[in-house]
């Protein structure tokens, strides 16, 4: 994978910490964390970044397509930086967000074009219902 610094100025991003530790963090779990989530997390080691600069980051990042957001329902917005097109689970009992990669699902608004008469911009598929640990209790 190359240097989070040089995948910035790729995008024309200028460096900074708060950018690479933000970067760094998402590239790095699969828990698809919220704003909040990600601040907190980072607050200890750079504790002179603030919720505001985070919320710039993750806008800066999602609009020049280095992470995604995701809406699963809950009032806020989650992050994924794996931004190859993948469908999602999500947990109506623990809230857990996963990724799903299934060949099957690749490209359904292609698959379905010919039945549809609208055109995609955008797709996202979120499936719910209960994760492996909620079903065991």
């Amino acid at each position: 994978m190359k240097e989070i610094a040089q995948i910035l100025r790729e995008k024309g991003l200028k460096v900074t910490p708060q950018r690479i530790a933000v970067y760094n963090m998402l590239c790095n779990t699969k828990e698809h964390p919220d704003a909040e989530t990600i601040y907190k997390t980072l607050e200890p080691t750079n504790p002179t970044m603030s919720l505001a600069t985070v919320y710039k980051t993750l806008d800066f990042f999602k609009q020049l397509g280095l992470v995604q957001e995701l809406n699963v329902g809950e009032g806020r917005s989650r992050y994924d930086a794996d931004v190859d097109w993948h469908p999602h689970t999500v947990c109506t009992c623990c809230g857990q967000v996963g990724d799903l990669h299934l060949e099957a699902l690749k490209n359904v608004s292609q698959k379905l074009a010919p039945e549809l008469d609208f055109e995609v911009e955008m797709e996202q598929l979120i499936l719910y219902g209960k994760c492996s640990e909620c079903r065991k209790k």
